[in-house]
């Protein structure tokens, strides 16, 4: 027995020098990052990077819903303000689209993925007639059978409730625009850096003549990797990670099935799909911030600092650091597949599942009071939307670009084209933007003009980082303020169902 003991009490001293170096990292993690000066009260900034949908196809008639019997019912309060949606004068028959818009009922909540791909959806802007979303866009049927149509479906207030719930209790932008066009990958890329230029080229998702990503390539080296590859080659591309780097913040991406390549989930549509997809994951594309084996946390002290994990993480490392008191000053969250909102393997009702309850535990958190989360989208889709957003960055590429017959503008100078990079198109379609925070305006919708790499610069300047550089659409970005009144810090929590979407 005694010797027994001699050994176990080293063994309980070594343990408990682990713990205690563990709760030490940690602490000094939220002691640093809750002394970062930062420009407003966020001290947390937590982005839900949703997948795939236009503003209109969730907010077209915003604040009225149909309310059928049997579905969860929404009611505006008073005072609750308009969106720019659809309206008489574009609400059927007066569409110019060849299928009118047409309200998609709850029980078909499973759709079809669109087509979004960078030219065809500047094919359905047609120079801003924005009249061949059918023909350019659209797969499956309307609804009276019509082949191209159902990209004219939206949903309102009785599917996507908890969203609708959430703009009026907090704020949205009815204005903010997918930095260009293109599908996923290009948003992803835009979310973080800002920059689609200077990518490894294979000769149709980064076209050699440009090296801009204007597809859906996975990212070199990532062992869940299947298909074409690319990485980012220009040396003078960063993303926010190595700039939150510079300045000790702490910082991580979160995705379900990071852990796992081979894990999936049925959606309510009985649809299976591999949780995890490579070409959503932005930062694996850049050497300076990638994780290509997906090797985990050396422990949950060191989630959102920089150890073998080099800050991407499974979707459940993010719980576990926000349990054991160690939230990174900025995360960025993204969904399981099938939560994930992209038509063809998600759908709005499980989307709300992941959304609700991950803004439930986040509001019963002890970190609420300084949190803001960003709920934003990847792309379109190629779902129908009726708002022109300023083209602000042109592009003259004769084989992809054809928003009009020059192209994508006329003008090749840097004033016009950033950088003179070319596959750069945008603003693309329009995207739902909230905020929901103890410091959004309430009920509020913003009007002013903001994309995807305004998220960029929201932490860019909160956390005071300085710019990405090399020609990012950072330095372009309409900036979120408007959507928060820093002098308040107190407004209510709103905790849904996450199966209706309505309060508790």
């Amino acid at each position: 027995m005694q010797k027994k003991l001699r050994w176990i009490v080293p063994a309980l001293a070594i343990a408990g020098a682990a713990a205690l170096a563990a709760t030490t990292s940690a602490g000094v993690a939220r002691q640093r990052d809750n002394q970062a000066t930062t420009t407003t009260p966020i001290k947390h900034l937590v982005v839900l990077f949703q997948e795939n949908v236009s503003f209109d196809h969730y907010f077209a008639t915003y604040p009225v819903a149909t309310n059928p019997v049997g579905e969860p019912g929404f009611t505006a309060k008073p005072g609750t303000p308009s969106v720019n949606g659809l309206d008489d004068s574009l609400l059927a028959p007066n569409n110019p689209n060849s299928v009118q818009p047409f309200r998609l009922d709850r029980t078909q909540f499973e759709t079809n993925s669109q087509d979004h791909n960078y030219t065809h959806e500047q094919q359905a802007f047609d120079g801003g007639l924005m009249d061949q979303f059918v023909e350019k866009t659209g797969r499956c049927c309307g609804p009276n059978g019509e082949p191209g149509g159902q990209t004219m479906g939206y949903f309102d207030g009785n599917t996507v409730t908890a969203l609708w719930n959430y703009a009026q209790a907090f704020a949205m932008s009815d204005n903010s625009y997918s930095t260009t066009f293109g599908p996923s990958t290009p948003g992803a890329l835009n979310l973080i850096s800002g920059q689609t230029h200077g990518f490894s080229a294979d000769g149709t998702a980064v076209p050699a003549a440009s090296g801009t990503v204007i597809g859906d390539p996975q990212p070199t080296g990532d062992k869940c990797d299947n298909r074409d590859t690319s990485v980012s080659v220009d040396a003078n591309n960063k993303n926010i990670g190595v700039l939150l780097n510079a300045k000790q913040i702490t910082w991580g991406w979160f995705q379900g099935g990071f852990r796992d390549c081979n894990a999936t989930h049925t959606n309510l549509g009985g649809v299976v799909s591999k949780d995890y997809i490579p070409h959503h994951e932005p930062f694996q594309f850049f050497a300076s911030t990638a994780n290509p084996q997906h090797l985990p946390p050396t422990s949950v002290a060191m989630i959102g600092q920089t150890d073998q994990a080099n800050h991407q993480y499974d979707l459940t490392d993010f719980w576990a650091a926000v349990n054991a008191g160690n939230m990174p000053a900025v995360s960025f969250l993204k969904a399981p597949a099938y939560q994930d909102g992209h038509a063809g393997y998600s759908d709005p009702l499980d989307e709300q599942t992941f959304i609700v309850n991950t803004l439930n535990a986040l509001q019963k958190s002890g970190y609420w009071k300084d949190t803001a989360v960003v709920i934003a989208y990847d792309d379109s889709d190629g779902w129908y939307d009726h708002a022109l957003g300023p083209i602000v960055n042109q592009s003259q590429d004769t084989v992809f670009d054809a928003l009009s017959p020059t192209g994508c503008g006329s003008r090749a100078d840097t004033q016009h084209t950033l950088g003179g990079y070319q596959d750069r198109c945008g603003y693309g379609p329009r995207q739902p933007l909230l905020v929901i925070s103890p410091y959004a305006k309430p009920n509020f919708v913003d009007h002013t003009v903001t994309d995807q790499s305004s998220i960029l610069r929201f932490i860019e300047d909160n956390w005071q980082t300085g710019r990405i550089g090399n020609y990012s659409f950072d330095s372009k970005a309409g900036l979120l303020a408007n959507l928060f009144d820093f002098q308040q810090g107190n407004g209510p929590k709103l905790i849904l169902d996450p199966a209706t979407g309505q309060p508790k």
